[in-house]
């Protein structure tokens, strides 16, 4: 069986109450690197998801179950999405770029209790999310990443109390539902981080933002793994400063560009956004500035625009979204209000982040 590996196109109707024919492009599943163009008609075409649509969800301590969204590629407010199945803050989030659907992995209840639930949602179809299963452990401040290749996820489970970070990574096939599958770990503990991807190589990318067994520390370290196999991350290299409560985004397939914003070093909150070449290893290198300094804050990007939007953070009085463009450099750009001050997590259809 053939898998397609792009859009199908409709060319247009012929006539009223007429099938448009329209075309796929495949890989050959027999004969490998041919590519064929098959003509279909328009019934049979498979939906195109764009990857323009970003859901933001989860205030940061006020364990609201409040999910907005906005389009990427334009600015202005945010919209009401729906509900989460419970309210919680300090989630991870991941796509995948196919069906458009959206992984929340576990969180923090009201009274600071864990929770180790899935849940998913549509990104293009706003309403409530659904039970998909569970991880192991229940934990917060966790990080996920998935590719565009497979339809896996991959969580670096975090914080399973206070003084117990985590170093297991697990996986779940985001177009199915059930429970979290091991697949190995990190290099240290890990927590307060957040994952990205670029959907081309298969490669997912972890920032450790705390790496201890107790207490809070800062750092500065970048892991990677292969999405589509199992086992244990490698040393990528090192972002400018060390901090966390960070959030991560990446580029469209084009720059292969990841965008980290914000954070916390051991003595404030940061403006700081900066940039790596996710396909290579390496230092990260200076972007430019959000405009106000914050850490927890929720990130999504497109896979056409090259835009990434930021939204909220830890201070329950922050409502403002920016934007960058990501094959760039330079500071954010206002984009906008959330519905709710204080949005900390960040998912888009685009898959990846």
């Amino acid at each position: 069986m053939s898998r397609k590996i792009s859009r199908s196109f409709i060319n247009g109707r012929t006539g009223a109450g007429t099938a448009g024919q329209g075309i796929k492009v495949e890989w050959d599943s027999t004969n490998d690197g041919e590519l064929h163009w098959k003509d279909v008609d328009e019934s049979s075409l498979e939906a195109v998801v764009d990857g323009d649509i970003a859901v933001y969800s989860g205030v940061f301590n006020s364990y609201v179950d409040t999910m907005d969204y906005i389009t990427i590629t334009s600015t202005g407010n945010a919209t009401d999405f729906g509900n989460m199945t419970v309210g919680k803050d300090s989630c991870a989030t991941t796509a995948n770029g196919g069906n458009g659907r959206g992984l929340h992995f576990m969180g923090r209840l009201s009274g600071g209790t864990e929770t180790n639930i899935i849940e998913y949602i549509t990104i293009n179809t706003p309403g409530n999310a659904t039970d998909f299963g569970d991880c192991s452990s229940a934990t917060y401040n966790a990080s996920a990443c998935s590719n565009g290749i497979n339809d896996r996820g991959v969580v670096s489970l975090g914080i399973i109390t206070d003084s117990n970070d985590s170093n297991v990574l697990e996986y779940v096939t985001i177009s199915s539902t059930g429970n979290a599958t091991d697949f190995g770990d990190m290099t240290v503990l890990c927590s307060y981080g957040g994952g990205t991807s670029n959907g081309i190589n298969d490669r997912g990318i972890i920032l450790r933002g705390n790496s201890t067994g107790g207490g809070v520390t800062f750092n500065n370290h970048i892991e990677y793994i292969t999405i589509s196999s199992t086992g244990n991350s490698t040393d990528f290299g090192d972002l400018t400063e060390a901090k966390h409560g960070l959030s991560g985004t990446t580029s469209n397939g084009t720059s292969d560009r990841a965008v980290v914003g914000g954070g916390v070093n051991s003595s404030a909150k940061v403006n700081v956004i900066e940039y790596f070449t996710i396909s290579s290893t390496g230092n990260a290198t200076d972007f430019g500035d959000l405009s106000n300094t914050h850490k927890y804050v929720g990130a999504a990007s497109n896979g056409t625009g090259d835009r990434a939007v930021w939204s909220g953070g830890f201070d329950a009085t922050v409502n403002v979204m920016e934007y960058v463009t990501i094959s760039s450099t330079g500071n954010a750009t206002d984009f906008g209000d959330s519905t709710a001050s204080g949005m900390s997590q960040g998912v888009s259809n685009a898959g990846g982040n």
